[in-house]
């Protein structure tokens, strides 16, 4: 399932690829990173701004390529600072992006630590009962440069509010790719999409910051830690046994424990780098007291780091967050043993941070104002 846009975006192109497309025109090699630095280090939103190309150049690269594929629709913010964007595709696919930000002590809004959750595609085919993600199924695949597209986005909306002179290239401090989507299932063009972000000519954004969540697609696991870029890895395992797993989270008929446990331990192997095991808390599903056990003899076993969610509610899904007092219980089982552990607190559940929530909405909503425009026969 893919989108052919009448354009390719300039943020899907490496420096090779454009340096060939160049080449092609009969330009120098040098102006692929000239156009590179205008897209990534200047952030300029029109073709004309790139001063230092000729007319016909800029008339060329105008008709060849979309400069950003990806507008935005809508922007909420929440009461504890973390921002959803939700941006609009070529073909009016909607997808989301969120904004985390973590204030630091005698600093402003300003300065926090901000972490960047990337979506990877338009829905999800996984079918895990408590994600408002692919409660419509997987509509398609997102390009690599739809996926940069969203940092960019990002990128503006930050250089808006602080001077650029104070902060780094990138505008922010980490990104996960736990959005919208499998990343592992779009393994292409999320790889890719990495690749240029990482990259000099790009963003220049150090692999080490970036983590790639999977819900366990195991071959993509393997293949994941063949890569030369090191990469960080997040399981999203939300179950310790098979029994619970399987009734939330139908990949892992595919993909057991038996199966994903051996993976995640060649990747560490492979990269020597503490792997994160995400664990959302659902009521009376997955907080009891016995998963809690199961989960750290799992976390020990692959001097894993565990990150608790406590659910965010999805309208129309029966799933309820437990108590304080229950996920603390649970928290501290694994505290006991030494697990490293994060218990995190509630964030952006009052602008349905929770992934595919906002997409979700907005389309029931595109639908229904559809619906209301046709005339009764």
């Amino acid at each position: 399932m893919k989108f052919t846009p009448a354009k390719p975006p300039l943020t899907g192109e490496t420096l090779d690829s454009l340096t060939e497309r160049l080449r092609a025109q009969g330009e120098p090699a040098f102006r692929a990173k000239q156009i590179l630095d205008w897209l990534y280090k200047k952030r300029v939103r029109s073709w004309d701004e790139m001063s230092n190309l000729s007319k016909p150049l800029r008339t060329w690269l105008a008709g060849t390529f979309e400069l950003m594929p990806a507008t935005l629709v809508l922007n909420k913010q929440s009461e504890d600072v973390t921002d959803k964007l939700l941006l609009g595709l070529g073909d009016r696919s909607l997808i989301e992006t969120v904004i985390i930000r973590v204030p630091q002590e005698g600093v402003g809004v300003e300065h926090s630590r901000k972490t960047i959750c990337i979506s990877t595609q338009v829905g999800c085919a996984m079918g895990c009962v408590f994600c408002a993600s692919g409660l419509a199924g997987l509509k398609r695949d997102l390009s690599a440069g739809e996926i940069v597209a969203q940092l960019l986005q990002v990128c503006y909306r930050e250089d808006a509010r602080t001077p650029r002179a104070r902060m780094e290239l990138a505008s922010f401090d980490n990104i996960v790719v736990m959005g919208m989507g499998e990343p592992l299932a779009n393994y292409d063009a999320t790889i890719l999409a990495l690749t240029i972000l990482n990259a000099e000519w790009g963003l220049g954004f150090g692999a080490r910051r970036i983590t790639i969540s999977t819900s366990g697609l195991v071959p993509k696991i393997l293949k994941l830690a063949e890569e030369k870029l090191g990469f960080r890895l997040a399981i999203s395992l939300h179950g310790a046994t098979d029994e619970v797993r399987e009734k939330i989270m139908p990949v892992n008929k595919a993909f057991p424990l038996a199966k994903l446990i051996p993976a995640v331990q060649a990747f560490n192997e492979k990269h020597g780098r503490m792997v994160t095991l995400e664990f959302i808390l659902i009521e009376d599903v997955n907080d009891m007291l016995p998963q809690a056990e199961k989960l750290r003899d799992i976390a020990r076993d692959l001097h894993a780091h565990v990150n608790l969610i406590p659910y965010n509610t999805v309208e129309g899904l029966p799933w309820k967050r437990p108590s304080l007092t229950r996920q603390e219980r649970f928290a501290d089982v694994l505290r006991a043993a030494r697990i490293s552990v994060t218990l995190r607190r509630e964030k952006g559940h009052d602008i349905d941070a929770a992934c595919g929530q906002l997409r979700l909405k907005t389309e029931l909503d595109r639908e229904g104002a559809v619906a209301a425009a046709v005339p009764v026969a």
